[in-house]
């Protein structure tokens, strides 16, 4: 996911640097945007055994056809970006003539910066029914645009119905519960909660608390060495967490302070202090297990 982060950047980089270029030449919004996106998403967009440029319809040719297993499942129509793929209909019914021609399965509609997924045939729906999603790097949050471009990976796209199904399923109902009153960070925790673990943040901590873990957030939650279970040994396993990826002047500042703070006795509210201030200073989040 981060090398397909890292790929939107550039794309948008790009964008915002040459879109006169983009705006008038759909050759260069090819090679320079499209490619890069896909090549991001696990595609070899060299080899004829993935993709093929100008594939053969009998309306025409597609730009591109991604095919797996020696079999087509996508045609991929470019435009310049001064054509707005979102919400323009005759590019859509275009790249769904050239699918419906050859029985390809999905089209993906893409000027580089938007991007419109549509499932090409199914009785009794219009075309816009049949829109799976869409993408618009230039207005949606990156971590957003990023995850939906994720379902056109190489190793998801013959999943994408159903990928595509459970994460609007995610968004209504997150978004309902946000509507019926549920705070934003109980939906989160709710979301990233793990296993049995009952993480309680160091904010809703008070005096007397006996932690019998200690985890910062890392990728998810990582559990720290607990040397003592009290909440003085859990501010030195953070601590010597952080001397561990630190470096330089930093590292030695933190080792003295963890040396210093191990050989004091210290009130529990001042320890509380420290470790939501080392949350605030250094950036990460810290929870204990009860």
């Amino acid at each position: 996911m981060e090398g397909l982060e890292r790929a939107v950047l550039r794309v948008m980089s790009r964008v915002g640097t040459h879109r006169n270029l983009y705006e008038r030449n759909e050759e260069a919004v090819k090679q320079h945007l499209i490619g890069e996106i896909f090549k991001a998403l696990g595609w070899d967009w060299s080899n004829p055994e993935e993709v093929r440029p100008e594939e053969r319809t009998e309306d025409g040719r597609a730009d591109y056809a991604l095919l797996t297993g020696g079999e087509i499942v996508a045609f991929v129509e470019a435009k310049n970006l001064g054509v707005n793929v979102i919400r323009r209909d005759e590019p859509l019914r275009q790249l769904a003539r050239y699918c419906f021609s050859r029985g390809v399965r999905y089209g993906i509609l893409t000027n580089g910066a938007g991007w419109v997924v549509v499932k090409a045939f199914s009785e009794g729906t219009s075309l816009r029914d049949r829109v799976l999603f869409t993408v618009d790097l230039e207005s949606e949050p990156l971590e957003k645009a990023v995850l939906k471009l994720s379902l056109l990976a190489k190793n998801r796209i013959r999943e994408i119905e159903r990928l595509s199904s459970l994460l609007r399923a995610l968004e209504v109902s997150f978004e309902t519960l946000l509507a019926e009153g549920y705070p934003e960070d109980y939906l989160l925790r709710f979301l990233l909660a793990r296993g049995g673990r009952s993480l309680i943040p160091v904010s809703k901590l008070s005096p007397g608390t006996v932690p019998k873990a200690v985890y910062v957030h890392e990728n998810g939650w990582k559990p720290l060495p607990l040397g003592v279970k009290s909440l003085k040994g859990a501010l030195l396993a953070v601590l010597e967490y952080l001397e561990a990826r630190s470096s330089g002047e930093k590292r030695d500042e933190i080792r003295r302070a963890r040396k210093v703070l191990s050989q004091t006795e210290l009130p529990e509210e001042k320890t509380l202090s420290l470790l939501k201030a080392l949350e605030e200073e250094e950036g990460i989040r810290i929870a204990v297990e009860l």
